[in-house]
């Protein structure tokens, strides 16, 4: 017995072994993928095949078939031709020349066949995937680095790559886009190479005899560099003369091992990019998300991170050395495991050596999973190396975007203590006792600098908008001399008071174009009051204007006479948020960023030129017109100098006498809001025209609307507590409180916001700073519809029917249910109006609010007519008498109710009845 539980356990181990061994050897996709490379030196090809092959590692299932056509474009076609026959599961091009192969990946992309496209761009948008480096990126860093590196001065020489070749176009490009930072820096030289050393060891040698005082030489790739180091070093100038070159690859004649050695002072990274193929190739083949263009980032090796840079590289290869044994030690471990799966099939008779061979499987298995848990690890680890870059540039990014943030919510902050200067102004010089001519003109010059403060602190709004291009161009036709004549007159008077001579030339009379007046206003408002500020005493600030009709343009200049601008200032400038090194000119670091970016908005350029000690001057160019999609048949808005005047004039515009809907000195006004001297200031200028209250946050102010029932609330959208906008929706929801028009006071100016604040139900939206005479009449306007309305529903109550039909409205809602409880208890003669409160759920004070507010009568009289508009009905009905109607009614006697109908309808009911039943002629 113990001899068969032993064999019977040895058959129980042998079927699991088998049944793991057959789920184990579940069939897995295959795929096939083709890689066409033509032009690129041997080192270059062979960074990027063993990027590749790396990658591949992860995934033993994928067939890689590798054609090279060595530069040569008709082999390349006939490989691709080949790809298509086939049939790869997928195709990576690096196409030599892009116009000959772009008929060859449109083919294929058109036949299913995914297309991976490598480095190198064709004509055609038809292939499914890019990956490659952004050559102008790799320019423009080569360019910021050389300009530091040269202190902003020096010559300089280039050795460009292949003629025609995209890369060295585009590298060129880019360098000299990034050296427009750095005026000092001249490119003096350039000398055509061909990607190879040989090219620049026959041409450099005269070049660097012609310019002798060359301090740099820039190659397109590092094999270049490598060259003009070695004839530097022929002539005697490797000390003086550094050098910089592109790629960055490994390996002992890399850009990395020249850094490390000293022979070249830096290179620019610029990978391959044969993992990211490999990795967006599986992505497409395995159906999961993968970005059509795949930029490859670039960055500086230089000597401070080149030992950095050289150790992460071989530790990366030393890793991916384990991978690769690993990997063969899975693939061993699985032929032996098929190897013993066969074995179990031959021997299945032999329960002994099928129970060993089943250990064995089982020894293997955990090997395996020991295997794959140890691959897992070393890949995470790969990944996270390979990601760490990308996570501290969204770490900088989401940092960013927080202080703008709060650069923001500061801003809106702001507008409160502005509402309080400019209310008390406007109502000083708009309602206020008659001032002399020299205090009016004081008071309005308070004015328009706080509106001028309004608008400084709108920058950072427009900072914002133009950060996530919420900011349109709506240009109209307008004379740009009388423009900016209007903004220096705003400067006048300072100027004037420190001795500062300001001048303005236009070259003509009058210059007609197309421009944003609220645009342009904050451009040569900030270049005129940056002038102004750096310039001294008894200095001078000149404005010109000088129309460009060849080139369909307008210059505008503002030139000081200031100390200028440092050599290390002029290359940060007009960047975001940054401060000079120049004594007095701490500010915020924004006027110059925001004129940029609104100029550039224009489909302007702002440039300037500036020297220590001899002033600065910025320049405007302006095209005379713009496109149609820029222009706006109407303004809309207006010259600085009409713009400060505007509240004034609509302040004067508004009428003084009473108003057409009577008075409304009895009206009840809430003010919620929960700045104590915005409350203040609001409830001081509402109560000389009505009964106010005033709560200092939302839940004191439902409660008191809840309990008073006010005939119109003005209410802050920010509460400590909850929103403005929620105040109005509990309101508006609650049919105590529903018919109650709500003002909304805010310093949020968006238009989206304001149709947010529109939609929540709000029947009035201002912005702060609000003009206290205009807030004022669209009070009595909303009091005024208020009225209209309350005679329409008692127009709707007198009809024929007592029944209220019901609406969607809350109000509608409210008079339904109340129609319905007294229908129900017209019959009761003590019906009273706390029994119709109760019913509600409402406090008689409550309920007599409501229906006042609603009706514009009282409960009593309410009753009184639904019971006197069921009794027609009823007198029509035959077989009722006068008394049985009248007790039906709920009426204490006959005689009331004759007496009650008899004033309502100046006839008795019997009359009544008598001619409504008179028989037709």
């Amino acid at each position: 017995m113990k001899r068969f539980a032993r064999l019977r356990n040895w058959v129980v181990l042998l079927l699991a072994c088998w049944q793991v061994g057959l789920a184990r050897a579940a069939p897995t996709p295959h795929y096939v993928i083709g890689f066409s490379q033509c032009t690129m030196n041997d080192a270059w090809r062979q960074a990027m095949l063993a990027g590749m092959k790396k990658e591949l590692s992860f995934y033993p299932n994928v067939e890689f078939r590798l054609k090279d056509a060595h530069d040569n474009t008709a082999l390349q076609q006939q490989q691709l031709g080949d790809f298509l026959k086939e049939g790869v599961d997928l195709l990576i091009v690096s196409a030599n020349e892009a116009e000959p192969i772009t008929p060859l990946v449109e083919e294929a992309f058109n036949r299913g066949t995914p297309v991976v496209i490598l480095d190198r761009r064709t004509t055609s948008k038809l292939y499914t995937a890019y990956v490659g480096g952004n050559n102008q990126e790799v320019g423009q860093a080569a360019g910021r680095y050389i300009g530091s590196l040269l202190g902003g001065k020096g010559d300089m020489l280039e050795v460009l790559g292949a003629a025609g070749s995209s890369p060295a176009r585009d590298r060129h490009q880019g360098l000299m886009q990034a050296l427009k930072a750095f005026p000092g820096v001249h490119v003096v030289g350039e000398i055509q190479g061909t990607w190879q050393r040989p090219s620049v060891l026959a041409a450099l040698p005269a070049m660097l005899r012609a310019h002798p005082e060359v301090r740099l030489i820039f190659a397109h790739n590092d094999r270049m560099a490598l060259g003009a180091y070695q004839v530097c070093k022929q002539v005697g100038l490797a000390r003086r003369v550094r050098v910089v070159g592109v790629d960055g690859l490994a390996g002992p004649q890399g850009g990395i091992q020249l850094v490390q050695d000293g022979i070249i002072e830096a290179t620019m990274l610029y990978s391959p990019g044969g993992e990211e193929a490999i990795r967006t190739a599986m992505h497409i083949l395995q159906h999961e998300p993968y970005a059509k263009e795949n930029l490859l980032s670039t960055m500086v090796i230089d000597s401070t991170n080149v030992l950095t840079m050289k150790m992460q590289t071989e530790k990366l290869t030393s890793q991916q050395q384990d991978i690769q044994r690993q990997q063969e030690l899975l693939q061993t471990q699985r032929l032996t495991f098929a190897t013993q799966r066969r074995g179990l099939y031959v021997l299945g008779g032999a329960l002994l050596a099928a129970a060993v061979l089943g250990l064995l499987v089982w020894r293997a298995l955990r090997a395996n999973r020991r295997i794959t848990r140890m691959l897992a690890g070393q890949n995470q680890e790969i990944r996270s190396q390979r990601n760490q870059i990308q996570e501290l540039a969204e770490q900088a990014r989401v940092e960013t975007e927080a202080k703008l943030r709060f650069f923001t919510n500061f801003s809106h902050e702001l507008r409160t203590p502005l509402t309080l200067i400019l209310g008390p102004l406007e109502e000083v010089l708009t309602d206020g006792p008659p001032l002399a001519a020299s205090q009016r003109h004081e008071l309005s010059l308070v004015r328009r600098n706080a509106q001028r403060l309004l608008q400084l602190v709108n920058q950072l709004m427009d900072f914002r908008k133009i950060d996530v291009g919420k900011m349109p161009v709506r240009a109209t036709e307008c004379n740009l001399v009388a423009f900016i004549r209007e903004i220096l007159d705003v400067f006048e008077k300072t100027a004037r008071q420190r001795g500062v001579n300001l001048r303005f030339l236009p070259a003509e009379p009058a210059v007609w174009l197309w421009f944003d007046v609220n645009i342009l206003d904050k451009v040569f408002f900030n270049l005129i009051a940056n002038a102004l500020k750096f310039t001294p005493e008894k200095g001078q600030i000149t404005v010109s204007i000088e129309p460009v009709p060849a080139s369909g343009q307008v210059r505008v200049s503002v030139e000081d006479t200031g100390p200028g601008i440092s050599a290390h200032d002029q290359a940060h400038i007009f960047e975001w948020f940054y401060q000079g090194q120049a004594p007095g000119g701490k500010g915020s670091g924004m006027g110059l960023a925001l004129a940029l970016g609104l100029t550039r908005l224009h489909q302007g350029q702002l440039s300037f030129r500036s020297q220590p000690g001899q002033g600065s001057t910025f320049v405007v160019t302006l095209p005379l017109s713009l496109p149609d999609a820029m222009r706006s048949a109407v303004p809309v808005s207006m010259p600085v100098a009409a713009a400060f005047s505007l509240d004034e004039d609509l302040a004067d515009t508004l009428p003084e006498a009473a108003f057409a809907t009577g008075d409304t000195s009895a009206a009840l006004v809430l003010v919620i809001e929960d700045n104590p001297e915005v409350n203040d200031f609001l409830a001081r200028k509402l109560r000389p025209h009505f009964q106010v209250q005033t709560a200092l946050d939302a839940a004191t102010g439902l409660r008191l609307a809840a309990d008073t029932i006010p005939d119109l609330v003005v209410c802050d959208v920010m509460l400590p507590d909850r929103s403005g906008l929620e105040v109005v929706d509990q309101l508006k929801g609650d049919w105590r409180t529903s018919h109650i028009p709500v003002v909304l006071l805010t310093a949020r100016s968006a238009p989206e916001q304001q149709v947010e604040g529109v939609q929540a139900g709000a029947d009035l939206y201002l912005t702060k700073p609000f003009n206290p005479t205009f807030l004022l009449e669209s009070l009595r306007t909303l009091l005024g519809n208020r009225q209209r309305q309350r005679e329409h529903f008692r127009r709707e109550l007198s009809t024929d029917t007592a029944t209220v039909p019901p609406q969607q409205r809350v109000d509608q809602k409210f008079l339904a249910d109340l129609t319905a409880i007294v229908e129900a208890n017209l019959a009761r003669p003590e019906l009273s109006v706390d029994d119709v409160a109760s019913s509600l759920g409402l406090s008689r004070v409550q309920l007599y609010r409501k229906v006042k507010a609603v009706l514009g009568t009282g409960v009593t009289d309410f009753i009184q007519g639904l019971r006197l508009t069921k009794s027609r009905q009823l007198l029509l009905e035959e077989g009722l008498a006068i008394a049985e109607v009248a007790y039906q009614l709920g009426f204490s006697s006959p005689a009331y109710f004759s007496t009650s109908f008899k004033a309502r309808y100046q006839m008795s009911p019997s009359e009544f009845r008598a001619l409504h039943s008179a028989p037709s002629v």
